[in-house]
């Protein structure tokens, strides 16, 4: 389908990678952030320099480490491809992952801030009762879903925005692979400016509607702790 030029491909592509990179981001980041805020200092300093590594990467190096770890270059990679199967190199699922990885700070700063705020002393009373495990279920994830909400939304946005690992991994391949930042590249490149601005415009509504978003979970956040 084709509207002034928009591929309507390109949104669903990225409403898949964005919505698979974020589910990545909570599946790890969740249990990774609970980790950091509850180790002790030397424990936690690690892994918590361990999340925020690919903040201080290009996101670049970071496709291009991944190009390699899942391709056929290396022991992985082989172990993917040709016994189970398995290929995510110019795939959406790779691009997933990419972006995923790319985000994954964010999102665990933000959760971890969120199971910092919450009283020790609760949480040890809780661990006389029930199983660690369900302490974690059960008391920190209802007290801190706003950090955890919060964070969803900002790592979503940050999803949908990637492009430098994105486009290593999984390439731009029109109907498969192609996402919004992508398809933008490629107007812009093609010298299509209408094309371009009618995407960026709609990133930035896109944008828009997410951080008013982010800005009522926080209100709501601040009310919550003054109660």
């Amino acid at each position: 389908m084709n509207f002034a030029g928009i591929t309507w491909d390109v949104f669903r592509v990225s409403a898949e990678v964005t919505t698979l990179a974020t589910v990545l981001c909570v599946l790890v980041g969740t249990p990774l952030a609970w980790r950091i805020a509850r180790s002790r200092p030397a424990a936690a300093s690690m892994l918590s320099s361990l999340a925020l590594l690919p903040l201080v990467l290009p996101p670049t190096a970071i496709g291009y480490y991944l190009l390699y770890g899942l391709g056929r270059q290396s022991a992985f990679g082989q172990f993917l491809i040709d016994d189970l199967g398995i290929r995510l190199i110019f795939t959406w699922p790779g691009a997933a992952i990419a972006a995923a990885i790319v985000s994954l700070p964010l999102y665990v700063r933000t959760t971890q801030a969120g199971f910092e705020q919450i009283d020790p002393d609760l949480l040890a009373v809780a661990r006389t009762m029930i199983s660690p495990q369900r302490v974690f279920w059960r008391v920190a994830i209802p007290l801190a879903w706003p950090s955890l909400a919060a964070a969803t939304v900002i790592g979503f946005a940050r999803n949908l925005g990637e492009f430098g690992a994105t486009i290593i991994v999984a390439s731009n391949i029109p109907g498969e692979t192609q996402t919004i930042p992508t398809a933008i590249y490629d107007a812009t490149q093609a010298g299509n400016h209408g094309l371009a601005n009618t995407l960026a415009a709609l990133t930035l509504l896109i944008g828009i509607v997410l951080l008013s978003l982010l800005a009522l979970l926080f209100h709501r956040t601040q009310r919550t702790r003054q109660l």
